[in-house]
């Protein structure tokens, strides 16, 4: 291969880097942030579509309340970023909440 082979090869792979792999990673950073940072009280919505509130978060899962006396134990990777902002808006930070009240 000559060298123009070359920089066309290297030039494709920066373009499927560029557009497919790195947006994947920063989604999948995004949303182990989001499950991380979930707590108790928050309304959320899960990959299924079920809506409900925070009851417990342990490690790897969470209590959700979907109705009075109604709770299911699912997955934090069960719960949807998306689906949350999209129902609910996107959450608050705290600091913003205290600037905002200050």
């Amino acid at each position: 291969m000559d060298s123009i082979g070359f920089l066309f090869l290297g030039g494709m792979l920066l373009v499927m880097w560029l557009l497919i792999i790195r947006p994947q990673a920063q989604a999948a950073k995004k949303a182990k942030l989001f499950q991380d940072g979930i707590e108790k009280g928050a309304k959320v919505v899960t990959s299924g579509g079920i809506h409900g509130r925070i009851v417990r978060v342990d490690d790897t899962y969470v209590l959700l309340e979907i109705d009075t006396n109604t709770k299911i134990k699912i997955e934090k990777s069960g719960l949807s970023m998306e689906l949350t902002a999209a129902a609910y808006g996107e959450p608050e930070k705290k600091s913003e909440a205290a600037e905002v009240k200050s």
